[in-house]
């Protein structure tokens, strides 16, 4: 029966590409035909239970199948695979091949509810579940000069990540319409590379917030090796307490770190930001986001990479935002430049492959590629965009046309 299902499954899936499929009795099937764009992919399942587990959860079955050998991709690799599978089934022409079955997607949203509770001591141990992870695989993945693990900005496609990374953190503070003498607050700051590159091109004083020790620890190391440590703090806090101290900044920023917040915190983050902002601040909101509709994290995303994660839609983040006399004052939609950084990543990890498995193990390894040929596909074919919201809280604190954009990241560039 398993079988049966998903050679329908694959049959409505696979129309152009081709996948060949050998299945544990040794029998053989070839889905869609070869079309130029679309890889060719070869796959062997090597026990029965493979075929009903994709059948229930496509992307959770397919990922721990993958994780655990019992799927092996014997022609291509794990990025063509999904690509074939996303790319046939593309979000803009309303595709869903990764849709659960009908119990499994009760029992997903079932879990997902009951994991929504997003407080300050779930929150600290979601984020150590990603990023203290230990800081030498991020680099061998991230760019060696900023360390960022958030979309990069690719105004060409020559640049290396590197470059793309610098473009980024140009287009962010040229939106924060920085002066000199103000205090920056970045929520999320990661490895210090925002904060870091704001102080060495202002004269501004920058505190970073997170929650990661891991990246606390190294941030430190950075800015004080960057000459910026009487300019830089990083401060290991949960952004809701730290807005209870009543200190006020004139900038805020936060970089891919509201995908962490959680859907039922938005209006506790956004109250935050809002007493934490002068009344003349700006706030700059880099986040993954949702082109459609809001929805749900699916299972293996919870269960292996962000655990209380949730991906926003733009309505519900600017409809929390308003709450809170935040008046998003410039939006931007980046479309595909995330699918270009992780592609990057994704190159950068199958390159170590041999550090990685020895630092963690096979498994790991295999669930780490899997996560990034999904993380750039679903940028290419399905609902995810990254959004870059402008805040502000005086209608007056900004210019009224865009052109001080575009004039300060041009000056911040020409200053690398």
């Amino acid at each position: 029966m398993s079988k049966t299902l998903i050679a329908k499954f694959l049959e409505r899936g696979v129309k152009q590409g081709r996948l060949r499929v050998v299945f544990a009795d040794g029998s053989v099937s070839t889905y869609g035909r070869p079309a130029r764009g679309f890889p060719e992919v070869a796959v062997r399942f090597t026990d029965s239970r493979v075929p009903r587990d994709i059948i229930l959860d496509p992307r959770l079955g397919a990922a721990e199948a993958f994780m655990d050998g019992r799927l092996l991709i014997e022609a291509g690799d794990v990025m063509d695979l999904v690509s074939l599978l996303r790319s046939n089934n593309a979000w803009d022409k309303g595709g869903d091949i990764g849709s659960p079955s009908f119990t499994r997607r009760i029992i997903n949203r079932a879990t997902f509810a009951a994991e929504r509770l997003n407080n300050a001591v779930r929150s600290k141990r979601n984020v150590a579940h990603h990023y203290d992870i230990g800081n030498d695989l991020d680099a061998l993945m991230l760019d060696a000069e900023h360390w960022q693990y958030s979309c990069a900005y690719w105004p060409t496609d020559d640049m290396s990540l590197a470059q793309a990374q610098t473009a980024k953190l140009a287009h962010i503070a040229a939106k924060l319409a920085v002066e000199p003498g103000q205090k920056i607050l970045d929520i999320g700051c990661g490895w210090g590379g925002m904060a870091i590159y704001l102080a060495r091109h202002f004269d501004v004083s920058v505190t970073g917030i997170t929650l990661s020790e891991e990246q606390a620890d190294l941030a430190r190391s950075r800015i004080a090796e960057a000459g910026v440590a009487d300019r830089v703090s990083i401060e290991l806090v949960d952004y809701r307490d730290f807005a209870e101290a009543g200190r006020k900044f004139d900038r805020i920023v936060s970089v891919g770190m509201f995908e962490h917040v959680g859907q039922p915190q938005f209006e506790s983050f956004f109250k935050a930001c809002a007493n934490l902002l002068t009344d003349d601040g700006v706030m700059l909101l880099h986040t993954i986001g949702r082109m459609g509709k809001p929805g749900s994290t699916d299972a293996f995303t919870r269960k292996y990479i962000f655990p209380g994660g949730y991906i926003p839609a733009l309505s519900e983040t600017l409809a929390a935002s308003e709450k809170f006399r935040l008046i998003h004052t410039d939006i931007e939609t980046l479309r595909l430049h995330y699918a270009k950084t992780i592609r990057q990543w994704y190159a950068n990890c199958v390159a170590n492959e041999d550090k990685i498995v020895a630092m963690y193990d096979e498994r790991f390894f295999r669930m780490w590629t899997f996560y990034l040929a999904g993380a750039a596909t679903v940028f290419e074919h399905g609902s995810m965009c990254n959004y870059q919201i402008q805040f502000a809280r005086n209608r007056h604190a900004l210019p009224i046309t865009r052109d001080y954009l575009a004039v300060g990241e041009a000056r911040l560039l020409r200053a690398q």
